[in-house]
């Protein structure tokens, strides 16, 4: 990792070999091969799966439940912020191994960016608020999922065997129909 400094003058610049906070030797942890055993690495990974499966379960309860308040806006805040947090976390670790990693940076970027413009919607209920809170955060799941099976999808039951494209292109496949049907089924969104 390359740190610059600047000079007190302010005006030349050096730059100076830092050694890698995700320096060192993979681990395999819970069958999961985890590219650094650094320990700043391995607690941000840490806070990050922990985050991220609040995340994901938060996202599919908000889904499932009743639209309208109570435990749709309560999980759907949840998911939310988790999302943020995880976005926050993705872009630590996707930094520290820019040169692997830049696209789980994109991904969780995509997904929190999809994420605000859902909750901006409902939050200014400007026309068609529905169709877009509904969409952005049906695309915000599929392409956090997306980000979790092209890290994790070679490591995994089944998808091990599928080509890395799969792990692509396989949670929007499943994804955009579902959003394509709740926007179809929904009664604001059909206005």
């Amino acid at each position: 990792m390359e740190a610059i400094r600047f000079h007190a003058t302010g005006i030349a610049l050096a730059a100076e070999s830092l050694p890698s906070p995700a320096s060192g030797h993979a681990v395999v942890i819970a069958g999961l091969e985890i590219p650094s055993d650094s320990p700043f690495f391995l607690a941000v990974v840490g806070i990050h799966v922990l985050i991220a499966l609040v995340c994901v379960a938060a996202g599919i309860v908000a889904m499932v439940s009743r639209k309208g308040g109570g435990r749709h806006s309560t999980f759907g805040t949840a998911y939310f912020w988790s999302l943020a947090l995880v976005s926050l976390s993705a872009t630590i670790l996707s930094a520290l191994r820019w040169a692997e990693d830049y696209h789980l940076f994109v991904l969780g970027a995509l997904a929190f960016a999809a994420a605000v413009v859902a909750r901006t919607a409902i939050r200014r209920r400007r026309r068609h608020w529905v169709r877009v809170h509904l969409t952005g955060m049906g695309l915000s799941y599929v392409l956090v999922l997306t980000a979790f099976y092209v890290d994790n999808g070679k490591n995994l039951p089944l998808w091990k065997e599928l080509p890395p494209l799969a792990y692509w292109l396989l949670p929007a496949t499943v994804g955009m129909p579902l959003i394509v049907h709740a926007l179809l089924r929904h009664p604001l969104a059909r206005r």
